[in-house]
């Protein structure tokens, strides 16, 4: 399932209500935690899609054909900008700056790829009845941000698409 974002910020709500319509279609319960987080992370990606590309963008959501409390969930976001996520800090008093480290914190695994003459930004969601300890983080030395090294001593940082 897909959904073609246009370089708007209104773009972001709409994104949110396609996504929350589709989970309802799926079995997964719009007050279930994996709705909620699903939901702010299409927010986060969405958002850096619009303001940070100023190109269309593709939103893209793979739910499982049978829902399963182990089920997982996959987000993805393409848009045509060929500028990779770069790390970005943000202090106390910014409005702006921590979309990636929230998805870093929200998302089981997550990460980005060149896409054609653009770039696709992914994360997944696992159904379960309890979260993993400690899921893979994709600035602390995982494998999930593609095209850069370890991130280790970025802690703290927040990271957007740019």
């Amino acid at each position: 399932m897909q959904l073609e974002i246009r370089p708007d910020p209104a773009e972001v709500g709409r994104a949110r209500r396609w996504a929350r319509s589709r989970l309802a279609v799926s079995g997964i319960e719009a007050d279930e935690p994996l709705a909620e987080t699903l939901i702010l992370l299409v927010s986060e990606l969405v958002t850096n899609a619009v303001v940070h590309t100023g190109c269309p963008a593709v939103l893209r959501l793979s739910l499982p054909g049978v829902v399963t409390e182990e089920a997982t969930v996959r987000l993805e976001v393409a848009d045509a900008s060929s500028c990779a996520p770069v790390p970005r800090c943000a202090d106390g008093d910014a409005t702006g700056g921590r979309g990636l480290a929230l998805v870093d914190g929200l998302a089981d695994r997550w990460g980005w790829s060149p896409e054609g003459a653009g770039k696709r930004i992914w994360c997944e969601l696992d159904r379960c009845t309890r979260r993993q300890e400690s899921a893979p983080s994709a600035f602390g030395g995982g494998a999930a941000f593609e095209g850069y090294g370890d991130y280790e001593g970025y802690e703290g940082l927040a990271y957007e698409a740019v």
